[in-house]
């Protein structure tokens, strides 16, 4: 066979990689969580193709936070961004909010706490454009999700990260926000 040959084959087969790498990466989730909801745009490897919402560790109020299914009926899943204050606001707790409250610690970095207007670990810029949700002290840094995920019972979830933009995959950060 001729290097011409070999050549070509090789960019037939990328090519043909290239668009079944596509079809997997670009599977959009069937959100049913009510409005308003945060999730994320890919919906990765969740079973059952519900999606990846912002929710509380465990059942019901939990002062850490993660990446889960979002879940049917709502409920600790649901939160909104309030564009003024650059707040991440938790719908079923009422005046909680998302907060870098523990940066060094990889696997759950965010916590949910008091809403303070004046606290800085608060504050969180939305890019329709890039669908990223920035940390405002530092929008170098996107929140993503982690690679892997785990089961949750009947659900999936994965930890709820802050990462470098420039080096996280775009999958991983890529955020709808339904209001």
């Amino acid at each position: 066979m001729t290097n011409f040959k070999i050549i070509k084959l090789a960019c037939a087969g990328l090519a043909t990689l290239a668009l079944f790498t596509s079809a997997v990466i670009a599977a959009s989730p069937n959100i049913q969580t009510p409005s308003p909801v945060i999730y994320l745009a890919d919906n990765l490897d969740e079973k059952d193709q519900l999606g990846w919402c912002i929710d509380t560790l465990g059942r019901g109020f939990a002062e850490e936070l993660q990446a889960h299914s979002c879940k049917p009926n709502g409920g600790d899943v649901q939160f909104s961004i309030d564009a003024t204050s650059q707040q991440i606001r938790s719908v079923e707790f009422n005046g909680k909010c998302m907060t870098l409250s523990a940066p060094e610690n990889e696997a759950v970095p965010f916590g949910l706490k008091d809403c303070a207007a004046d606290e800085p670990s608060q504050r969180y810029v939305y890019d329709q454009a890039t669908m990223q949700i920035r940390f405002a002290g530092d929008e170098t840094k996107c929140v993503s999700v982690a690679t892997q995920s785990r089961s949750a019972g009947p659900f999936m979830s994965r930890d709820l990260k802050l990462t470098p933009c420039a080096d996280t995959d775009e999958i991983l950060m890529k955020w709808i926000v339904r209001e």
